[in-house]
């Protein structure tokens, strides 16, 4: 974006980062907020990149109020457990990228995953619980595969 002019006031604005304050249940916080402003009014333009400024701050909020870990406590547990962020998708859940959003701030983890993390950071062994192949995956590489519904199979002599 270029040289963007106020909507109010058509003077031109300028690249700033301005204090913001979010408000979450009871809770605030307060942060830099990067955007486009006007000196001569109160409007201010931003960006996707500059929203995502107040989207992670607005999870980090919601994490503090609601009991869930925060990016820096989800990558600390993970780097104490040697995961990488799919190896911990794929084991705790979530899947292949979750961790790399929970861990920028783009995503917050549910209640299961916070929960799953703070046992295994309390107990590191238990990984191996979640490493251990699960019967219906072992029935399955064991079993024959599955023919679809209502398709006939040829028997060829």
């Amino acid at each position: 974006m270029d040289n963007p002019t106020c909507p109010q006031t058509g003077a031109p604005m300028r690249r700033d980062v301005r204090p913001m304050t979010l408000r979450y249940k009871q809770e605030s916080i307060e942060f830099d907020m990067p955007g486009w402003y006007s000196d001569q009014s109160d409007e201010s333009i931003h960006t996707g990149e500059d929203m995502k400024v107040s989207d992670r701050a607005l999870n980090r909020l919601k994490a503090r109020n609601e009991g869930l870990l925060e990016a820096e406590e989800m990558r600390r547990i993970r780097k104490k457990l040697a995961l990488t962020q799919v190896e911990a998708g794929e084991l705790i859940g979530g899947g292949p990228r979750a961790f790399q959003k929970y861990e920028s701030g783009d995503l917050l983890p549910s209640r299961a995953i916070s929960s799953a993390l703070r046992l295994l950071d309390a107990d590191p062994t238990a990984l191996a619980f979640l490493r251990r192949p699960s019967p219906q995956r072992q029935s399955a590489a064991g079993a024959p595969p599955k023919r679809a519904l209502g398709v006939r199979q040829k028997h060829v002599a």
